[in-house]
């Protein structure tokens, strides 16, 4: 198989120390692209970074530990790109917080950190990169958001509405970039067997077997999404065989969307 779907490209990832954002980390540098990944958590993307480099020697990538909340970070994670490989093509906002308060009992506070991360960070980097993504000529950003965005559940308000806040800031993104050549597009994961997923059960004392069993309601499918399964998706808007799709959100929620 050639793995040159995105040779010469280069890609700035957040969210990129675990989970989907490590998995297409992964599938960029397989397909050919340079890689900066970005994460608050810097022991988790040393993992991603050692864990893509053992797997692929030749792979292009560099890390960057920042909160994507942090304005300046985002200019200098763009910055670096810039400087390492000559321009920025693809911009991935994976990045997110979760927050379990009902929507009766969250306070100001946590509303202003669950829209610090999932909306304003998602807006610093796009702000950020758009220069260097007009540059590029067929620029690229993709926003993680979640199948949630677009049906309902409880106890989860606040995560919920700033995703499907995503949505529409990916659709206004779209209109306004269309004529400088860059492409904005969402996906809706659904349930995704990540490691945050994984951590939260052995808390419980649960096992991986029995997560498994949890989420066999939550699609047509019957199980969870491997992380790969909502990366490709990603690599795909990204890459040229995408270039006439801008403003879409793409379900890749196993069909949760229509239960």
């Amino acid at each position: 198989m050639n793995h040159s779907r995105l040779a010469g490209r280069t890609a700035l990832i957040t969210g990129a120390g675990a989970g989907i954002g490590a998995a297409a980390a992964h599938l960029f540098c397989r397909e050919g692209a340079a890689v900066l990944l970005v994460d608050a958590n810097a022991q988790a993307l040393e993992r991603t970074r050692l864990a893509i480099s053992g797997a692929l020697p030749d792979a292009r990538l560099a890390c960057l530990a920042a909160d994507v909340a942090d304005e300046a970070a985002a200019l200098a994670a763009v910055r670096q790109c810039t400087a390492q490989w000559g321009g920025l093509d693809i911009l991935v906002n994976n990045a997110a917080m979760r927050n379990y308060s009902a929507a009766a009992d969250a306070t100001a506070a946590e509303w202003q950190a669950m829209v610090g991360v999932n909306l304003v960070g998602m807006s610093n980097y796009c702000r950020a990169a758009l220069p260097a993504l007009r540059a590029s000529g067929a620029g690229s950003i993709v926003n993680v958001s979640s199948c949630y965005a677009v049906t309902g559940r409880k106890g989860m308000a606040l995560y919920d509405a700033t995703k499907a806040a995503q949505l529409a800031y990916t659709r206004s993104l779209a209109f306004e970039e269309a004529a400088h050549g860059v492409r904005a597009n969402a996906v809706c994961p659904g349930s995704t067997l990540t490691d945050f997923h994984v951590g939260r059960a052995q808390d419980k004392g649960k096992s991986i077997e029995q997560l498994k069993t949890e989420r066999k309601d939550t699609s047509l499918i019957g199980r969870w999404a491997a992380p790969e399964e909502i990366a490709w998706p990603i690599v795909w808007l990204a890459s040229s065989e995408a270039s006439f799709i801008t403003g879409t959100t793409l379900m890749v929620d196993g069909g949760l969307h229509i239960m």
